[in-house]
């Protein structure tokens, strides 16, 4: 890190504090830690109540600007200041709204929302005396970013962790997002790579890869069993179809219809719980797979402290952070070969990759681990290696930092 100050920025985010995106608040914190001066935006409250919410949860959320929660006041009030102070801005900012809605009456609402939640969020930088806002994820809180730029003229910069945003690229306006951004932090290189597939060669030195990591002293190495009576097997994540779980589910039938002695436990919550519990019952299997449902960072070392074996059988990924947290604590992982896995997990080394959507393939490979205990030792140790070595939070915050200095310079 060079000896200039290090530059002030505004981060925005689509919902601050948020279970399912922990890795920026860790971010965030240590940034702070590295001496830079962050102010952060949310536009959405945070996902629980401040009962639910961790020590740091609570303190950053303290710090933090709600844009929603201003209601009707705060954006009329924003548009006011903005046309009375700004007039020339703001008439780009509708002209954005054009461009992007087309004459399509849904996305001019949309684009008109965040439009004015740009006006709300640029007003704030204003009195914050912030100059540059950069946006987590490539979705909507990038999209009310590229509006502060165009009204305001503040930098910008974005976080793209994929797959998400690219599976609609047009209606994420990504392209115009590659063009607009003063650069873009990618996650891993498989993010990289499609976003120079939707842009020009020529934006393409913007693209900056920044991998997320874990605190290794936090996760910590459990002890090892060799001969576990009952094997506890962790699936942790948002449950939505992305991710598969419905897969891992019939995988766990299949061992225990082989006369395997193991347990699933599923923790998260989402949109296919329901689903999800209507299978197990379906299966018969409400004793040997548990719902713990979303839980905070206090509670998740102690479930992943039970583990044997981590799962995920996702269709879709950037590089799940909690894949990280599970290697780092020496317990071998067995997911899918997509997307940005493969740059955190070499097959038969750091863990195992199977094809996705293949119950076989998935029991197969997790009765594989149970069965060789040399085999399990040796993806946990490696595991941790991985991480330690190129997933480490605090080394990969520093690269972060060093990207922004070097595109921000001292502001």
């Amino acid at each position: 890190m060079s000896s200039t100050k290090p530059p002030s920025l505004a981060y925005l985010v689509s919902q601050y504090p948020m279970l399912s995106m922990i890795f920026i608040i860790r971010e965030v914190v240590q940034l702070r830690e590295r001496g830079f001066h962050i102010d952060v935006a949310s536009i959405n409250a945070a996902d629980r109540g401040t009962e639910g919410l961790t020590q740091v949860e609570a303190n950053e959320s303290a710090l933090t600007w709600y844009v929603k929660p201003q209601g009707a006041k705060g954006a009329l009030s924003a548009h006011w200041r903005t046309l009375r102070g700004n007039a020339a801005g703001y008439l780009r900012g509708l002209r954005l709204i054009g461009e992007l809605g087309k004459l399509d009456l849904r996305d001019l609402f949309y684009n008109l929302m965040y439009f004015t939640e740009a006006l709300m969020v640029g007003v704030w930088m204003r009195e914050k005396g912030q100059r540059h806002l950069h946006a987590h994820l490539g979705a909507q809180a990038a999209t009310v970013a590229m509006y502060v730029k165009e009204v305001f003229g503040f930098g910008f910069s974005v976080t793209v962790h994929g797959p998400d945003e690219f599976y609609d690229a047009p209606g994420q306006y990504l392209t115009r997002k590659v063009e607009s951004a003063d650069f873009i932090v990618c996650i891993s290189n498989f993010a990289r790579s499609q976003l120079m597939k939707l842009s020009e060669y020529e934006h393409w030195s913007k693209l900056e890869v920044s991998r997320l990591g874990v605190d290794p002293d936090v996760f910590m190495p459990r002890p090892f069993e060799e001969s576990p009576e009952v094997f506890e097997i962790i699936c942790v994540g948002r449950l939505c179809p992305a991710k598969g779980q419905h897969i891992l589910v019939d995988a766990i039938d299949r061992l225990l219809r082989q006369g395997r002695k193991l347990r699933l436990r599923i923790v998260g919550d989402g949109p296919d719980r329901a689903s999800l519990e209507r299978h197990v019952h379906r299966l018969d299997r409400k004793r040997d797979i548990i719902f713990e449902g979303a839980v905070n960072q206090d509670r998740i070392r102690d479930l992943y402290s039970r583990a044997h074996i981590f799962s995920m059988p996702s269709f879709a990924e950037g590089i799940p952070v909690v894949l990280m947290e599970s290697m780092a604590m020496e317990i071998p992982c067995v997911t899918t070969r997509i997307t940005g896995i493969p740059e955190l997990i070499r097959d038969g080394e750091d863990g195992l990759l199977v094809a996705p959507s293949s119950v076989e393939e998935l029991a197969d490979a997790l009765a594989r681990v149970m069965d060789d205990t040399e085999l399990r030792c040796r993806l946990g140790e490696n595991g941790r290696k991985r991480v330690v070595e190129h997933y480490n939070l605090a080394k990969n915050v520093a690269r972060l930092g060093d990207i922004f200095e070097q595109r921000l310079g001292g502001k």
